[in-house]
């Protein structure tokens, strides 16, 4: 086993490709996968599933893979303490559902940084991917929320992929909609009102679930509903369509412009599970890097959490 074995693991997991690792490696295709098979072989495991999609990490790789990051990182810091003439950059990557605030806080992260000596990453993306990509060490932090409804389920993927969720705040529900809805003046929206109206939701991929969905009573009936992949598509929607979503009432302004409001659910009209419990996850039994502490203060600065 080598360390440039160790390298061609962590880039074949994050790229999700052989052909695109070789791309990146600058080298034959050919021969990447032959170096992948001589470790496995050596090793007595089976790293990744291979298939016509790309490569997914086994329950062995996984675990591999965490191991692999360290020793890795380990000889990346030595290199950059004792001369490194790649320039080697320090990595750091956040994977979150859709939230303004998320973003709002890795940029306040990023502005503190000299970005020419970091590698820094956000994705917003799928439930799942956020906790396969902070299980895999793709990212360091997730941000997802957790519901009376999602509760155990998600709990239970976080113990079985080794990670723990964190709490950073409660949220009622409120309806996210554009400033000329014809709701938007309401003090409070109940449920039935909306139903003339589209509910937007985040697709979730081939694995939707009522457990994945990033929107709070994602069990009700909904007459009209349109999911969009992206937070773009979704304001754009909103505005077309006089379409709406469900969600924390948490708005960044500064990011989504002063075209969108957050109106409450009136009270009558809320399940009981309409509390969404925001936090991050991490890898368990293992501490956050200086850079991952720092992200979580500016999330806190931003919902003003002591």
């Amino acid at each position: 086993m080598t360390l440039q074995q160790l390298h061609y693991t962590i880039t074949i997991a994050e790229s999700g490709s052989l052909n695109k690792a070789a791309e990146i490696l600058y080298i034959a295709q050919p021969s990447l996968t032959s170096s992948m098979q001589e470790l496995e072989k050596e090793l007595g495991i089976t790293i990744f599933h291979r298939s016509g999609r790309g490569v997914t990490l086994t329950a062995d790789g996984i675990e591999f893979l965490q191991y692999a990051k360290q020793i890795y990182g380990q000889y990346e810091d030595l290199i950059e303490k004792y001369g490194n003439p790649n320039n080697l950059k320090k990595k750091f990557g956040v994977s979150t559902q859709h939230y303004s605030f998320a973003v709002k806080a890795f940029v306040e992260l990023v502005k503190s940084f000299d970005t020419s000596c970091y590698e820094f990453a956000i994705r917003e993306t799928k439930t799942k991917d956020v906790i396969s990509d902070v299980s895999s060490m793709k990212s360091e932090i997730g941000i997802l929320y957790l519901s009376d409804f999602n509760r155990a389920a998600i709990n239970k993927l976080l113990r079985t992929a080794g990670l723990e969720f964190h709490h950073l705040i409660n949220c009622d529900a409120y309806v996210y909609l554009w400033a000329g809805h014809p709701l938007a003046k309401k003090s409070a929206v109940r449920f039935e009102e909306l139903a003339d109206y589209p509910c937007l939701s985040f697709e979730q991929g081939d694995t939707s679930s009522f457990y994945f969905a990033e929107e709070i009573l994602s069990t009700n009936e909904y007459l009209r509903t349109i999911k969009a992949n992206d937070r773009a598509t979704m304001l754009n929607l909103m505005i077309g369509l006089n379409g709406y979503t469900l969600c924390s009432g948490i708005i960044c302004e500064e990011l989504n412009g002063d075209d969108f409001i957050a109106v409450p659910f009136e009270a009558d009209s809320v399940e009981e599970d309409s509390v969404m419990e925001i936090g991050y996850i991490s890898r368990k039994h293992s501490s956050l890097s200086s850079i991952g502490r720092k992200y979580i203060e500016e999330i806190k600065k931003y919902l003003r959490i002591a």
